[in-house]
């Protein structure tokens, strides 16, 4: 359950919630994120687009690294795609691999509804001093 400080916060994340991505679960270092799949997040060959599932991908991860209330940005991120798809909701998860004063290493795995496995990705984030203010 996403503890509704997260979601508060999160959802002022416009060009995640104008892609239709929203926030299901958050606790430190962890997140999960759904995106049902619309007409507007195609390429033109019809299926999802690699920006949608990436975009996707980045806000859960954004959300599992500024989760301990300090701000974090990605210093580096990839993505490796293994599974064209065009309908249905997506569902990525975001848990952290490695946390140290400054930086921060998280894993997403992007799966559809029958949980196969649709995209992978790694980010790295710098830690900043900063601190986030959760409503």
């Amino acid at each position: 359950m996403t503890d509704s400080k997260y979601h508060k916060t999160f959802e002022k994340d416009v060009f995640a919630t104008g892609n239709g991505i929203k926030l299901v679960e958050a606790k430190p270092g962890y997140a999960k994120s759904v995106m049902e799949i619309k007409s507007d997040h195609y390429n033109s060959v019809g299926i999802v687009h690699g920006g949608a599932l990436f975009t996707l991908a980045d806000f859960t991860f954004a959300v599992a690294s500024n989760s301990h209330g300090r701000v974090a940005l990605a210093i580096d991120a990839e993505i490796s795609f293994f599974k064209a798809t065009s309908s249905g909701t997506l569902t990525a998860v975001a848990k952290e691999i490695s946390l140290n004063g400054k930086l921060g290493t998280y894993l997403v795995e992007i799966t559809n509804e029958a949980d196969e496995h649709i995209a992978h990705f790694k980010g790295t984030v710098y830690r900043k001093k900063d601190k986030i203010e959760f409503e």
